[in-house]
């Protein structure tokens, strides 16, 4: 999969916060972060503005999405997006696993958390 086939992906969940740091901080430490991940691989990289990783497995085809963008009081809103694809009865239970139960999102919201505490 490549950038182009991130949009027909489809949206699962964003997450959002603000942190306290320019956006080329929080950039470092998400690059830094997501720089050591298995099972995910670079589709797109513009430094201080959006970071999109794709993969992909029997169960799922995903994207997880960085979006930064700075605020008026030089902080920095940092939203990830996911986009996932559950193909077949075992794609549908492997969703309702990793989606359904929360984990993902809880695992998310933790990865935001780290790199807002690293970033400033």
């Amino acid at each position: 999969m490549d950038a182009t086939e991130i949009p027909a992906l489809p949206f699962v969940d964003e997450h959002t916060t603000v942190v306290e740091a320019a956006t080329d901080a929080v950039w470092r430490e998400l690059d830094a972060l997501m720089s050591g991940s298995r099972g995910f691989r670079v589709a797109v990289s513009v430094p201080g503005k959006e970071l999109a990783y794709v993969g992909h497995h029997p169960f799922s085809t995903y994207a997880l999405l960085f979006h930064l963008d700075e605020t008026p009081r030089g902080h920095t809103r940092l939203r990830a997006e996911t986009r996932a694809r559950f193909p077949g009865r075992a794609g549908t239970v492997y969703r309702g696993l990793v989606i359904g139960t929360g984990a993902h999102a809880l695992v998310v919201r933790h990865m935001l958390r780290r790199i807002g505490k690293r970033a400033p």
